[in-house]
């Protein structure tokens, strides 16, 4: 490891340069297709369900290929395998980009595509992870992250700003686009250059195979903060309803679209500013208590926004919310697990957040089919506060956590 490295020199340290670089051309692509995917599939169908379902078929790789893609990450050189998922991602948006320039475009081909694209996370998400503990030393992995993240978070601002200019010239513009970032993303994924000895191919046994779930179920730390997660982005996440709250709420069209996508990751991009300089090192239980109850709020006042502007000021707050408690959440794993363990361990975690994420959509959908977009994002606000009181009593270890590695309590 590169002990000498401090806060001040991680842009100078070329590995880390390159593993921004990947989440950064990788999260601008990710925004891009969704905004191009959102709108594409809401033009064709003009229903709330069928966004639903992109992120249902989206979440589905992610539980069923969990126990496959941890075993990969920890058996088999991690670039190796994010580069492959993210060529898998290349090739979804390329087929999205010729139907749609060749009038073949239909809902049944953009959810087949969305499924190849939840597979390739599947399997990138664990692996890409599990890199950054071997590029930067323990004591600078929270402004490590928090750096990555707000890079990524960078790019997502310009993701939805960018899919949303290039929407209004040419959908296959935006696709075509997506397609460029994931293949650069993939070439420079194999070249970083990182500190790991590959564990020995031992045979696969039924134990191994959920030791990352084992391994978590024994943490009552890490598990209440990936669950605090997963159930609050599940019951409170909004991002699919946009396409309805830009067309037919707030009339903005695409460019508003896309503004109303970017406007998460501007808070994002400010907390993760911060923490990056100031990074949270005591209570950092409470803080990410405090954190998503930050988010339900937020999540609240969007649903009630009587305009525009408020809108996107009440999805800033959400979005600072969330990067902070992604920062507290990713940094608790990375240091709580041993490196042999992370792939399996990150295959779980990620099997959780695309369960959170994808899901969300689809009970976002779902619920506003019911009952209207607006009723359906003010239940999900709601319901994160309760999920907040409920994981407070359940895991007062959480609530308690003084540091991100183990042995330490607040008082």
């Amino acid at each position: 490891m590169h002990e000498s490295a401090s806060a001040t020199s991680l842009l100078s340290h070329g590995p880390f340069v390159r593993f921004l670089y990947v989440r950064i051309a990788a999260s601008i692509g990710l925004q891009m297709q969704a905004v191009a995917v959102g709108w594409q599939m809401y033009t064709l169908t003009g229903s709330s369900f069928a966004l639903g379902l992109v992120g249902l078929v989206q979440f589905m790789p992610a539980v069923g290929l969990f126990l496959v893609t941890g075993h990969a990450a920890d058996r088999y050189d991690r670039r190796k395998v994010a580069a492959a998922a993210q060529s898998v991602e290349t090739l979804a948006a390329a087929v999205l980009a010729f139907a749609t320039v060749s009038g073949w475009l239909s809902p049944g081909l953009i959810l087949a595509m969305a499924f190849a694209t939840g597979v390739g996370r599947a399997f990138e998400q664990p692996s890409l992870q599990s890199v950054l503990p071997n590029i930067v030393p323990a004591r600078l992995l929270p402004r490590a992250i928090a750096a990555a993240n707000s890079a990524a978070q960078t790019a997502v601002v310009a993701g939805p700003a960018v899919g949303g200019a290039l929407l209004t010239l040419s959908p296959t513009l935006a696709f075509a686009g997506c397609a460029a970032l994931w293949l650069s993303a993939a070439f420079v994924t194999c070249g970083i250059a990182m500190e790991r000895i590959i564990a020995k191919r031992e045979p696969i046994k039924f134990k191994l195979l959920f030791s990352g779930v084992s391994f978590i179920g024994r943490q009552r730390v890490v598990l209440g903060a990936i669950l605090l997660d997963l159930f609050a982005v599940l019951l409170g996440s909004a991002t699919a309803l946009l396409p309805v709250f830009a067309r037919d709420i707030f009339a903005s069209g695409p460019l508003g679209f896309g503004a109303l996508r970017a406007a998460p990751a501007v808070g994002a991009i400010t907390a993760a500013l911060i923490l990056a300089r100031h990074p949270i090192v005591r209570r950092v239980g409470l803080a990410l208590f405090v954190a998503v109850t930050a988010y339900g709020l937020g999540t609240i006042l969007f649903a009630l926004s009587p305009s525009f502007l408020p809108a996107i000021l009440a999805l800033i707050v959400v979005g600072a919310a969330d990067t902070i408690s992604m920062v507290i959440r990713q940094t608790l794993v990375q240091l709580r697990t041993p490196d042999e363990m992370r792939g399996r361990v990150f295959a779980v975690n990620s099997m959780f957040t695309s369960t959170s994420n994808q899901l969300g959509t689809f009970r976002a959908g779902s619920v506003a089919a019911v009952f209207g977009a607006v009723p359906a994002v003010l239940l999900g606000g709601l319901s994160t506060l309760a999920v907040v009181l409920i994981s407070a009593a359940a895991f007062r270890e959480l609530l308690g956590a003084d540091s991100y590695e183990p042995g330490r309590q607040s008082t």
